[in-house]
């Protein structure tokens, strides 16, 4: 899979921010035809993003739109404006249980072969964010072989909760645990919700970093300002490759002497630290060989 670490959000409604896209540092470009859209300019923006898809697509750089969700009937006529060989991937919101995605999954299976693309050319990445769809994140990320990732939605989350978004984020934590674990178990990647207010580097850096440790690999962004730091964040520091490395030499060394756990600084490297240290350093391997393509 390629990095994406960072999301970057484009209204679909905005031509003026679309044609800076592929300027963006972003990992992934993600127009959208959902929150950022009045209801009354619906028809306006799928048009725009029709239109814009084949100038948008590049090499070694995924494009995806989110489209409108299921229950709002836009949906259908969505994906028959936009499924083509230059939509990589669909973001699906209110994804509240598996049978939805499999729905979605059925239309974009119909449309593929109407057109002549590969069946399951179309990737999606659903959004978890809802009470319901917490509870069933298991099965929501198991639903369909097309997804490479889901979404957390903090703000509409915190609604069917009851409770208050704060910038602590306390609130959604347990659910944020949830989903990186289902998403981790299927093997797909979890994807954290932005953080709307883009000028609080702070609490940007903070919230990139915590869930990066319970096994978040990227997160949305609103505003070009906040890329630099999830970046950042989502890939491992000079420090951590280098400890990393480390730990695989001496371990690798020790396993020659017969051994299956060797002190390290006052660390124990046993195999699973091994085996988390290479698969770091595979990541990154990973990384810089896409890179090169």
């Amino acid at each position: 899979m390629s990095l994406l670490r960072s999301l970057m959000f484009v209204p679909g409604i905005r031509e003026d921010f679309l044609g800076r896209a592929t300027d963006l540092q972003s990992d992934l470009v993600c127009v959208d035809l959902e929150d950022s859209v009045p209801p009354g300019d619906k028809d306006r923006a799928r048009d725009i993003v029709q239109e814009w898809l084949p100038k948008l697509a590049r090499p070694n750089y995924m494009l995806i739109v989110r489209v409108n969700g299921l229950d709002t009937g836009l949906l259908e006529d969505d994906l028959a404006a936009l499924v083509s060989n230059e939509l990589e991937a669909i973001s699906l919101p209110k994804a509240h249980t598996p049978e939805i995605v499999q729905q979605v999954d059925h239309y974009l299976t119909i449309l593929e072969r109407e057109r002549g693309l590969p069946n399951g050319h179309v990737k999606m990445i659903p959004w978890i964010e809802s009470a319901e769809a917490v509870l069933n994140a298991q099965a929501i990320t198991r639903a369909s072989s097309r997804l490479i990732g889901a979404s957390i939605g903090g703000e509409d989350l915190t609604i069917t909760l009851g409770v208050e978004r704060t910038k602590i984020g306390k609130e959604i934590e347990w659910a944020r645990y949830q989903v990186a674990t289902a998403c981790r178990a299927a093997g797909i990647l979890p994807i954290d919700s932005p953080v709307m207010d883009f000028r609080d580097t702070e609490q940007l850096e903070r919230e990139s970093q915590f869930v990066r440790s319970i096994g978040f690999g990227g997160k949305y962004c609103i505003h070009p300002s906040q890329i630099e730091v999830i970046n950042r964040v989502f890939l491992p520091s000079d420090e951590e490759l280098s400890q990393a490395r480390r730990i695989v030499e001496v371990y690798e060394e020790a396993e020659k002497q017969g051994l299956g756990a060797v002190g390290m600084d006052g660390l124990v490297v046993d195999r699973p630290v091994y085996v988390r240290a290479q698969n770091l350093l595979d990541f990154m391997a990973q990384q810089t060989e896409d890179m090169k393509e």
